[in-house]
């Protein structure tokens, strides 16, 4: 098998996917607990894409510039900072940290 077949079944497996989604009854999708789940779980991924894209290096865990830059983004997301703000400022730290250290 080779990397077109793995692309193509994907492709058509990701398209079953969200026709599938389709079929799914509105009232469903409109009940407390479904919708409740959907809200959590959309957090849940950009979290742990946060996480992984931060602390990640290949198969490594790494330690760097980054892990500051994020709490002093989150620290400034916490007191409703304006986001450029917050993006802004973690760059700061993070180019300064790899400048000095």
């Amino acid at each position: 098998m080779t990397t077109w077949h793995l692309i193509l079944i994907a492709s058509a497996a990701t398209l079953a996917l969200k026709l599938g989604g389709y079929l799914v009854p509105v009232g469903f999708l409109e009940r407390e607990r479904p919708a409740r789940i959907a809200d959590l779980l959309t957090v849940a991924l950009l979290a742990a894409l946060i996480v992984v894209q931060t602390l990640g290096a290949g198969q490594a865990l790494v330690v760097d510039a980054r892990v500051p830059a994020l709490i002093v983004a989150a620290a400034l997301y916490a007191i409703r900072a304006p986001f450029i703000v917050a993006v802004a400022a973690a760059a700061v730290v993070a180019a300064a940290i790899r400048a000095f250290g």
